[in-house]
């Protein structure tokens, strides 16, 4: 840091922030620390009473706050998002489509672990729309050593921190179970709920086949709407381990794996996901079987699978055992679901 003329500081950094004092009218910083002087800025500064400024004496490796958040930028960036401007050293990226926000977790941690920089960024595994902001991030002090960001660069590789998966085009097949609906003893709630959660993530409905509790009726069904092109297969009803209840059975009997029979989550610890293998060998069809609590509860186990499913993304076993932390809803008078705790 130097003290030089205003006259002369046209290209250099400011040091600290320059305040505009007029009575009744306003009293805030008219230039922020990190500025750029420009010749415009020359007669505003000594109105102000500015006749000499502390500028960044720029040194051998050292950075500018604005160029340590480029590389910050650089190593987060992943396709589908754009960034801000650098301003006052900080660099924000914004979802250019509706998708799932994917986070390496590991280096996240180990870039803010190194401390004099931020990366401040929303829950991943969740949707963001289209405008969403995904992550701020800046470096805390107006320089910073050369050596420090290249060891960010290092530690994140080629990969970016974060990366946003588009929504699929995708279509789905309802199995609705239970006898009582069947023989239209009571009317199907089930699938109107369904339908209406697929369609939040535009994942088109190609209708619901009606089935009683025979295990072999069921895994019909879900072969059949397979065969008909359906992405994903969803069966309602006969989940819990009742004896009657036959659903797990099925879907097991129609698929190739089960990931899971059961999640730390509530709404939706009988909650199930089976894949069945394309026959191209491109992918896999999830096949899911929902529990009763997805019928009337505001969320569920279903809102946390469904967003990921829908992106394209191939669950494991252990992305279900992560969630008992966050896994319980406390069914809030009001739901603010996603702006809340559920699922994080």
């Amino acid at each position: 840091m130097k003290l030089i003329r205003t006259e002369d500081a046209v290209g250099s950094v400011l040091c600290h922030d320059i305040t505009q004092i007029i009575p009744g009218v306003v009293k805030d910083a008219v230039f922020r620390k990190g500025h750029v002087v420009t010749e415009e800025d020359i007669p505003v500064l000594l109105s102000v009473g500015k006749e000499h400024l502390y500028v960044w004496e720029k040194q051998k490796g050292m950075l500018h706050e604005n160029d340590a958040a480029e590389i910050l930028r650089q190593v987060c960036q992943g396709s589908h998002m754009r960034a801000s401007e650098p301003k006052e050293g900080k660099i924000e990226l914004i979802a250019e489509a509706d998708g799932l926000l994917k986070i390496d977790r590991k280096k996240l941690n180990a870039v803010n672990g190194m401390g004099q920089m931020v990366l401040a960024s929303r829950h991943g595994d969740f949707p963001v729309k289209k405008g969403d902001k995904i992550v701020g991030m800046r470096v805390v002090p107006l320089v910073i050593e050369e050596e420090k960001m290249d060891r960010v660069k290092r530690i994140c590789g080629e990969e970016p921190i974060f990366s946003l998966l588009p929504f699929h085009r995708m279509k789905a097949g309802i199995v609705t179970t239970g006898s009582e609906v069947y023989h239209g003893r009571i009317e199907d709630k089930f699938t109107p709920v369904v339908k209406e959660k697929l369609e939040e993530y535009s994942v088109e409905v190609l209708g619901n086949m009606l089935c009683d509790d025979r295990p072999e009726m069921v895994e019909d069904a879900i072969s059949e709407w397979i065969g008909r092109g359906a992405d994903m297969v969803v069966c309602t009803g006969g989940m819990s381990v009742d004896p009657d209840d036959r659903t797990p059975l099925a879907i097991r009997n129609a698929s190739d794996k089960v990931i899971t029979y059961g999640a730390p989550v509530l709404p939706g610890a009988m909650f199930m996901l089976a894949y069945k293998y394309r026959d191209n060998s491109e992918g896999c069809i999830p096949v899911m079987g929902l529990p009763g609590c997805v019928m009337y509860a505001k969320r569920t186990i279903f809102d946390l699978v469904l967003p990921r499913i829908a992106a394209g993304e191939e669950l494991r076993a252990d992305d279900f055992s992560v969630l008992g932390e966050g896994g319980l809803c406390l069914n809030c008078p009001v739901c603010t679901f996603p702006n809340c705790g559920f699922g994080k």
